[in-house]
Order: structure tokens, then sequence, then C-alpha cells
């Protein structure tokens, strides 16, 4: 009757070990940042997004299958719907080379299509995202008329996380004309790299 009763205790040690050893390692995977790469602080001139004159240029780098960048693209409507018109958005959606265009069409960019004021378009082979230093899905980089580079990173807090967060804060700061509490943010997605990002959990 011991014996049995300790093998159970044992059992149980065992199953919240491993629930522990899980919620530990989803935990860690939410909030790993990806690479924020090294962003120009002036506007490079020759690719297929112009510098509005007049406005503040933002750009979000994205990957279509990137589940993640739900998140993402959820915060950068709520902060275009705050930032009083004064904001030109672009979403560029990574395309592997000799990859058909629909391979980019997911809901992600769908989603993206949707929100009023942006212009979405693929960016064959990361053309334009390794000019900028682009390397992570969710990425953000943000300009003034002038060209100089006022915020770079991600607008969620953790990997898929919806909310208030300090990149949202800082350019709805900065395109109305007031300081920001911070500059630069950790960026939470996969990489803008990964072909093969087509789990049971990608977006299709």
């Amino acid at each position: 009757m011991t014996s049995v009763f300790l093998r159970r205790i044992g059992l149980y040690a065992l199953w919240l070990f491993a629930i522990g050893a899980g919620l530990v390692i989803v935990l860690d995977y939410e909030n790993a940042s990806g690479s924020a790469g090294s962003a120009p602080s002036r506007w490079i001139s020759g690719t297929s997004i112009p510098l509005d004159a007049s406005r503040d240029t933002l750009i979000m780098f994205a990957h279509p299958r990137c589940p993640c960048t739900r998140a993402s693209l959820g915060e950068l409507n709520r902060l275009l719907a705050q930032s009083g018109g004064h904001i030109v958005a672009h979403v560029l959606f990574f395309r592997p080379p000799n990859y058909p265009a629909d391979w980019t069409h997911t809901e992600l960019w769908r989603t993206a299509a949707a929100i009023p004021g942006v212009t979405v378009q693929d960016d064959m082979n990361d053309a334009v995202a390794r000019k900028f230093g682009a390397e992570t899905s969710g990425y953000v980089l943000f300009y003034n008329p002038q060209g100089r580079l006022l915020f770079r990173g991600g607008i969620t807090d953790s990997r898929g996380h919806a909310g208030d967060n300090a990149g949202e804060s800082a350019i709805i700061s900065l395109a109305l004309g007031k300081p920001a509490a911070v500059t630069q943010t950790p960026v939470y997605g996969c990489s803008l790299l990964d072909e093969t990002n087509s789990q049971s959990n990608a977006v299709q």
C-alpha cells in the first residue's frame, strides 16, 4: 500500500514538473525578442517606398505567415487611428524569389490592406528590408518628412500580445509633435527570411 502511494506521489510530482517546464518554455518563447537589425538614421532613397514630404512615414516589415504579426497589425491599426492623420504607412510582406504572389496574400495581407491609409506590397527576397536593416516580422521604422529616423522597433510587448505598449505610445507621441519616452523597443516576431514558416499555427 505504501509503495503504491509513493509511486502515485512520484507520478504526480513528475506531472507537475512537466507542466512547469512547459510553462517556462512558452513564457521564454513569448518574451524572446527577434533581431532588431541596424536601421539607417537617414531615409534611403531609390526603393519602392517613397518618403512623404509633408507627413511622417512609417514602414512595417512583415512575414505573411507569422502568427505573431497579427497582433502587430492590430496595434498598427490602433496607432494610426490615434495619430490624427499625420502618418503615411506602408506594410511590406516578405516574398521569397520564385514564389507566386498568392504565397504572400494570406489573412495577414488582407488584414493589413483593410487598415485605412495603409499601402501593402510584396518585398521580393526582402530587398527593401535588407536596405533598412529589418530582420524580424513586425519591425517598424518611423521617419519624419526630412528623412530622419525617429523610432525603430516593435509595437507589441511580447509575441502575439495585443494592448498598450511603449513602441505604439512613442510613435503616437512623435506623430503629434510630442516627446517620446523611448525611440527604440524590442521586436517580437518570426524571422523575415524564414521561407519554411508554415507550421500548423502559421497564418494561411
